[in-house]
């Protein structure tokens, strides 16, 4: 059935008419002021022993990715019932695969996923008419991780119902791109270039195909003893290799590279953070020398006007303008 925004927004005129619906088709949640993660600085065991110092990349920058790959969302509140938001979310991830030095779809697969979002505890009669409809609906009153609790019959904030919808939509987004990310590892043998972190999916993190490039930097890892070192880090310039193993993720071997001269700027401007498996202590800095080659390469064309340009390969946000077409 037509899962749009417009169009589940007119089913839900005709089940809760006494209510008034968002006007027009409202602004997204991924645009509203949210609380986001803290910023904090965490320790890690570097696993290229030594002095703590920049080391310059050797060797020309070598263009090796065979893809890209990226993923978005979009949450949209159609409808509060009784104070209760009703969230229509989309979310969608592609690979754009270079071939003859342009960039396509890769197997013409774009995935996408348009749902309605509610807490069924709290619209049990609402929730089984959009169920018989035919309309996927998606339960967000269950257990999101270890510390929550889940929402209960005696209701939550409208503004807390909205964010635990919005990161419903976040999972579904995340587990599109996990799928697209896998199937390329099975299938292909250039190293893809993944927009994010490459830990929550032990295929992912364990194939030598797959780079994540991270671009935020809330968390920063490394101690206080590495901010005077990346604030110092030349463009063509990475950090020694650290191991990164959080709880209920695979581990991967992760360091710090700076792809523009950030001078004038705060120190994380032109910065990313590369995820890769794991490897032998010994093969270590040969193995982060040449994906940073990778990674630098694709320094040019500029991502203009890409608001992370400066971190931000071009087929990255060739992923991004397809998919804002689409949504």
């Amino acid at each position: 059935m037509d899962t749009s925004v417009r169009s589940t927004q007119r089913l839900l005129g005709q089940w809760v008419p006494h209510v008034q619906g968002t006007v027009g088709v409202g602004l997204t949640l991924e645009t509203l002021p949210a609380g986001g993660e803290s910023p904090r600085l965490v320790s890690v065991p570097f696993v290229e022993h030594g002095p703590l110092r920049a080391h310059e990349v050797p060797g020309p920058v070598e263009a090796a990715f065979g893809g890209f790959l990226d993923g978005t969302q979009t949450s949209r509140v159609l409808v509060h019932d009784k104070g209760v938001p009703l969230v229509h979310g989309v979310a969608a991830a592609v690979i754009r695969e270079r071939r003859d030095r342009r960039l396509v779809t890769w197997r013409r697969d774009v995935l996408r996923h348009a749902a309605l979002y509610a807490p069924r505890v709290l619209v049990p009669k609402l929730w089984d008419r959009m169920v018989a409809s035919g309309l996927e609906v998606i339960d967000t009153s269950g257990r999101m991780g270890a510390d929550d609790a889940g929402v209960n019959a005696d209701g939550a904030h409208p503004a807390a119902l909205a964010e635990r919808a919005r990161r419903c939509v976040e999972l579904r987004r995340e587990r599109l791109e996990r799928e697209l990310a896998e199937a390329w590892c099975d299938a292909e043998q250039a190293p893809l270039c993944i927009d994010g972190g490459i830990g929550g999916s032990a295929r992912v993190a364990t194939a030598l195909t797959s780079v994540g490039v991270v671009k935020r930097h809330s968390t920063l890892y490394g101690g206080a003893e590495i901010i005077p070192l990346l604030a110092e880090l030349a463009p063509g310039e990475r950090t020694p290799v650290f191991r990164l193993a959080p709880p209920s993720r695979t581990p991967v071997l992760s360091w710090y590279l700076r792809l523009r001269d950030a001078s004038g700027r705060e120190p994380t401007w032109g910065l990313v953070r590369l995820e890769i498996a794991d490897a032998d202590a010994e093969a270590v800095p040969g193995r982060a020398d040449e994906v940073s080659r990778w990674v630098l390469a694709e320094r040019a064309p500029l991502s203009l006007p890409d608001p992370h340009w400066a971190e931000t390969a071009y087929g990255v946000r060739d992923c991004k303008e397809l998919l804002r077409a689409i949504m």
